[in-house]
């Protein structure tokens, strides 16, 4: 004792606060996980089975809304690519989407499916919402900034990748 103050290491209370923040530090991205994971799947899905959506033309179809925001996106030169063939772009997204999901949720090339996911918000931001006004109304940009933790962190806990580490950890330490 020092001052009145207890400086034992062992305590319960430094060692149990210790213990709940190395337990929240490593969960701490998990709930992003899933909601990008799940968000991304639906979308994907949505996408595939509005039969609407994947047309050329007409309400609510891929060709249609990249029509509607070609003149107020950042760079109209990738909405032109879309309107070569929109159909085309439209099942890119939704399998891109799909991918991201599934990669993200459950944690299977986590950092590669979390830039793509950035990727795919980034393209949306700079063409579909660039125009929100403020620019906090379109999601697109809040999507690309959820995706860089996981870029930067991956995919720490339930996950294939932890899976596969913890697989390479055992076969080289059982090696030696």
């Amino acid at each position: 004792m020092t001052h009145g103050m207890h400086t034992d290491t062992h305590s319960p209370y430094l060692d149990g606060g210790r213990d709940w923040r190395d337990t929240a530090t490593r969960y701490a991205l998990l709930p992003l996980r899933v909601f990008l994971g799940v968000t991304f799947i639906y979308a994907g899905l949505d996408k595939l089975t509005d039969s609407a959506f994947m047309k050329d033309s007409g309400s609510g179809s891929i060709g249609d809304m990249m029509r509607a925001v070609h003149d107020s996106s950042a760079i109209p030169a990738m909405v032109d690519m879309a309107l070569n063939n929109p159909v085309a772009f439209g099942y890119a997204i939704a399998f891109g989407e799909l991918a991201v999901g599934i990669g993200t949720l459950i944690g299977l090339f986590a950092r590669l499916a979390a830039l793509g996911g950035a990727l795919i918000s980034l393209s949306l931001w700079l063409t579909v919402s660039w125009a929100s006004d403020p620019y906090y109304y379109g999601n697109d940009l809040a999507y690309l900034m959820a995706w860089l933790p996981l870029v930067l962190a991956g995919a720490s806990v339930f996950s294939v990748d932890a899976a596969l580490r913890a697989r390479r950890r055992e076969r080289v330490g059982g090696y030696r």
